[in-house]
């Protein structure tokens, strides 16, 4: 949209009228804030001195009939319209990359109620996950989501790409603890799903919103289970020879149906890295760490068992309980400076998810491809969230030196993701668990659906008419 039009002002008068002059931004210190997530790209597009794609405009909707009205403007005049929640995403699914309106969420940041006799808590989703966590706990309930963005991202943005928490072996990914929505479509209608997430009413529409990253509509209320606050937590941890008799063991686990609350696996080379450099713990091997959680005498019955299991499966070492809490204390370290990988370094986290039958495979293909195609690359890996079937994988490449021009870093970059998501993909993987897809991997979409891939694009054509919602991501066509 070009700025310096009768067009812009008409559309600015319009939008100023929809939510308040206050709440329309187009001052160029917003935008260009508004032009960069935590994808690696456009952090490294800024940090080359490259101007980043802003929005034109920036607007503060304040509730789902402002939002119906800001989108019916946007389908009137053709403009793209990208949603953001708190900016924290690592996929570049908020960035306007074709401009236009930029609907910044976080202005429906309200607890509307908590339902004590379900355990249910309804929200608006532009409230920042920590901030509703303490709403819920001064209640004495928690929504037992802990991703380690809690503190910056907002539940809309775990909702739009399926996130998940530490605790999610035992309470589930965001979208198990949904029981119902406020989705306004693409078209300004004003939608809310069915009351209970369990039922022969016909085919779930919760689940359909659930993950489509802002492309089929804006979510704006949301329903979620809460939890009693369990009386006891506890962990443990073992060190393993290696990653495979560390992979049966933890599988094991799963398959004993003791419901950890959580498990995580780190191979060989991130606990020599990153187990040592966060939790002091200087050893070669394997590290294995898990949780139970509610009324203590199981949790002690269950951790038991599980210790059993472990030195069944012949562990090097038990590190006992101490450094498994060092472990729960420390979970947020991992991701936050000095161990956090950073500029000059390019990097990337190449989540997915397999079955135990297939995950160490994928490991090893995602490994070989990336140590044989780029040799200057450091490749490391755990496996963070544990299902009964299977588990994910939590990998990373970092590279040290990478090249200055801004073009060729992209180029670079891209490659390695084709690459190694590919390499998942022949082995059983996804290419993704929980980071979504965004704009980083929208172009393997096709690859991972295969047909399957018209039936969404005829969804999102019949939903979203005019291309407004969010273009160019997830696979989905430009503007």
């Amino acid at each position: 949209m070009k700025i310096d039009s009768y067009m812009y002002e008409m559309v600015l008068s319009e939008l100023t009228d929809a939510v308040g002059a206050e709440y329309v931004t187009i001052n160029a210190a917003d935008r260009l804030g508004h032009s960069i997530d935590y994808y690696w790209i456009p952090e490294m597009w800024h940090d080359r001195g490259a101007v980043p794609t802003p929005p034109d405009l920036i607007v503060q909707p304040a509730s789902a009939e402002e939002v119906a009205k800001v989108l019916k403007i946007a389908n009137q005049y053709h403009i793209p319209v990208t949603p953001w929640g708190g900016g924290s995403g690592s996929q570049g699914g908020a960035l306007p990359v074709y401009g236009g309106i930029l609907l910044d969420t976080k202005r429906m940041n309200k607890v509307l109620e908590i339902d004590t006799v379900t355990l249910s808590v309804t929200c608006e989703t532009g409230i920042i996950a920590q901030h509703l966590e303490w709403a819920v706990e001064k209640a004495g309930y928690s929504t037992m989501h802990f991703p380690a963005s809690i503190g910056c991202a907002t539940i809309g943005g775990f909702l739009a790409h399926r996130g998940t928490g530490v605790l999610s072996t035992k309470y589930g990914k965001i979208e198990d603890m949904v029981m119902s929505l406020e989705v306004v479509t693409p078209t300004g209608e004003i939608i809310r799903t069915l009351p209970v997430p369990r039922h022969a009413s016909g085919p779930d529409l919760t689940m359909m919103f659930l993950g489509s990253e802002g492309t089929l509509g804006v979510i704006t209320k949301v329903t979620l289970k809460i939890h009693p606050i369990p009386e006891a937590r506890k962990f443990h941890a073992f060190l393993f020879e290696d990653m495979h008799s560390a992979m049966m063991a933890g599988a094991e686990l799963m398959h004993s149906r003791m419901q950890p609350c959580a498990v995580r696996l780190y191979d060989e080379p991130e606990t020599e890295r990153l187990i040592k450099r966060v939790l002091g713990i200087d050893r070669k091997g394997a590290y294995l760490v898990f949780g139970f959680d509610g009324p203590e005498k199981v949790v002690d019955l269950q951790m038991e068992r599980a210790c059993e299991i472990c030195r069944a499966a012949k562990a090097k070492e038990d590190l006992g309980t101490e450094s498994g809490e060092a472990w729960w204390n420390n979970r947020y370290k991992f991701f936050y400076p000095p161990y956090m990988f950073h500029m000059p370094q390019a990097f990337g986290t190449l989540d997915t998810v397999a079955t135990f039958s297939n995950i160490e495979k994928v490991y090893w293909a995602m490994k070989n491809t990336v140590n044989a195609n780029f040799p200057e690359a450091k490749f490391i890996g755990h496996f963070s969230h544990w299902y009964d079937w299977g588990c994910m994988l939590y990998a990373r490449f970092i590279f040290e030196d990478f090249p200055r021009d801004p073009h060729e870093a992209a180029a670079l970059y891209n490659r390695v993701w084709d690459l190694a998501i590919r390499a998942a993909i022949a082995n059983g993987g996804v290419i993704n668990e929980h980071h979504g897809v965004g704009l980083k991997l929208g172009r393997l979409m096709k690859e991972l659906y295969g047909p399957a891939m018209d039936v969404l694009e005829k969804l999102k054509k019949e939903l979203d008419p005019n291309n407004i919602m969010n273009p160019g991501k997830m696979g989905f066509k430009g503007f």
